[in-house]
């Protein structure tokens, strides 16, 4: 086996990213001497100790991070800075700074300023989830064949960034590396719109009638299904993602909004090339996901 990578890791929140990396670590040995997970509620602090998948269990969010060689932001995007407040302070020198977190240009805005000198940030995005969220919906092949997207500054340590990019790897992810602000835009539209539109067709059909919903969840076919399982993803993480990628989702949301009103007028009016050519193009996306394995 391998040495391990860190000496100390700690998981600042262990819901379905953190408390998989924390499963991970326990499977293979080598991501960390020492696991050390913070969670803000006693009951998932509980929970952890109950499932025992951290070596440390640490109701303080300042005692957690003391000594770590590398801690993980797993908390909800917008809690990073209050987060960060309270444990700037108990940094150690040469510690690496990174997370999971789906927006990176708000990573940058709220970690950064709070950075004590000698610290390294280097953002992640494990572009790897379910809809389940919580220390049980964890597990250690979530990462498995998927992408995590790196976002460090031109200037940041390289020893830091090849740390965090052998993390990853050792979870089982490919790596790839892009500026915050491309990675934000990329991922408003293959994941940020997709869960807004998800979320506002289940409440459409929940604002319908009662009879007539009823019928709705009788009957749901596998494309509104499909919706419903991205829709119950969790609130506070999406409300947070959305609210901290807002110009770049609705720059999507716009184009999107754009599309769909043509594909509407070609149905009303009749023109069926134009419609045939928007299904080959979402069949050829398809073919593209699957040929990369990303399906």
């Amino acid at each position: 086996m391998a040495e391990p990578l860190f000496e100390r890791l700690c998981l600042l929140g262990v819901g379905l990213i953190g408390s998989s990396i924390a499963r991970v670590a326990r499977q293979r040995g080598d991501l960390a001497r020492t696991v050390v997970a913070h969670a803000k509620t006693p009951a998932t602090l509980d929970r952890v100790r109950e499932l025992g998948i951290a070596d440390v269990v640490e109701a303080d969010a300042a005692k957690a991070v003391q000594g770590a060689d590398c801690v993980v932001f797993c908390v909800p995007v917008g809690a990073n800075a209050e987060v960060m407040a309270q444990v700037a302070p108990h940094l150690k020198p040469g510690a690496i700074v990174t997370d999971v977190g789906s927006t990176k240009m708000s990573v940058f805005r709220d970690l950064g300023p709070l950075l004590p000198p000698g610290v390294h940030l280097v953002p992640a995005h494990p572009m790897a989830g379910t809809e389940f969220s919580g220390p049980d919906a964890g597990f250690p092949e979530l990462f498995q064949g998927r992408y995590t997207i790196l976002t460090p500054l031109p200037d940041t340590d390289p020893a830091a960034v090849e740390a965090v990019r052998e993390l990853w790897r050792r979870c089982g992810s490919m790596i790839e590396t892009m500026d915050p602000a491309t990675h934000d835009k990329v991922v408003a539209i293959v994941s940020h719109l997709p869960h807004l539109l998800a979320f506002t067709i289940c409440s459409t059909a929940d604002d319908l009638a009662e009879e007539t919903k009823e019928q709705v969840l009788k009957f749901a076919a596998s494309g509104f299904r499909d919706f419903t399982r991205i829709a119950a993803s969790d609130p506070t993480m999406w409300r947070d993602v959305f609210l901290n990628n807002r110009e770049a989702l609705l720059e999507m949301l716009a184009r999107f909004t754009e599309d769909a009103q043509a594909l509407g007028r070609a149905v009303r009016w009749g023109e069926a090339g134009f419609i045939e050519d928007r299904i080959k193009r979402g069949r050829k996306i398809r073919k593209g996901l699957i040929d990369r394995k990303q399906a």
